[in-house]
């Protein structure tokens, strides 16, 4: 079945795991692999995150659930998960309101505290983690899944012209508007990483591969990350034919 749409995606595949009971057999095998990605603004995630979903599919594993994606439409999971407003998606973006702002929306109870969200952000992540085949892109993913045991932790770095280009291209932007979405993005995301989890985004102790997709390309970059996940989480896929890495 073609399912349109990231949103319909994500929620098949929620949809997919809570079939499971806990007496089927299914329920018994392992969770598959999860795969964090933290990314300079442009680097190319949204691209490498679908190349590594169509990797997977190349590999007849037992493990019948499907790989998703969780990026934008994380936001939405979150709000529903929680029963949140679907209008207050605009507060769940990477550190978009200003510390003032955001504190004066608190006290006067306009929406949900930061922290809080910012919490059911968190628990959200870790229920997805913790099913697994799931590609997890943004939001600290990797620091709030840092102990368990089935997850690759990534960081795509690229050069500031490729990235530019590919904000132009995706935006459909002039150069300044890609420049400047870019800066803004990269402060958010830092200040984001900081002010709630206390750690640098680009800490390379953070992650098992920091891949520059401006000098690697998308689709070499998704193979290394794929080959990789494979390497290290082989008992996780249970394989039916011999796997060659490539």
């Amino acid at each position: 079945m073609i399912v349109k749409g990231a949103f319909e995606k994500a929620r098949v595949y929620i949809e997919s795991h809570s079939d499971l009971s806990k007496d089927s057999e299914h329920y018994k095998i392992k969770p598959g692999p999860c795969i964090t990605i933290s990314r300079e603004t442009g680097a190319g995630a949204d691209v490498v995150s679908e190349l590594l979903v169509e990797f997977f599919k190349s590999y007849k594993t037992l493990n019948p659930q499907p790989w998703t994606i969780f990026d934008k439409n994380l936001i939405e999971k979150v709000l529903e998960d929680h029963h949140l407003p679907h209008k207050l998606s605009q507060y769940m973006v990477e550190d978009k309101i200003s510390d003032i702002k955001s504190d004066l929306n608190d006290l006067l109870g306009i929406h949900p505290p930061a922290w809080m969200m910012v919490k059911n952000t968190t628990k959200t992540i870790l229920q997805l983690a913790h099913l697994g085949n799931v590609i997890i892109v943004g939001r600290a993913g990797n620091v709030i899944t840092a102990n368990l045991p089935n997850v690759f932790h990534i960081r795509l770095v690229s050069t500031l012209e490729a990235r530019t280009r590919h904000i132009m291209q995706l935006y459909n932007y002039n150069r300044k508007e890609a420049s400047d979405f870019i800066k803004q993005e990269d402060i958010a995301r830092k200040n984001y990483f900081a002010k709630y989890f206390g750690k640098r985004v680009d800490d390379p102790e953070l992650y098992h591969l920091i891949l520059n997709t401006g000098l690697l390309g998308y689709e070499e970059a998704a193979k290394i990350i794929g080959n990789s996940v494979l390497s290290k989480f082989h008992e996780l896929f249970k394989v039916y034919d011999e796997v060659e890495f490539c």
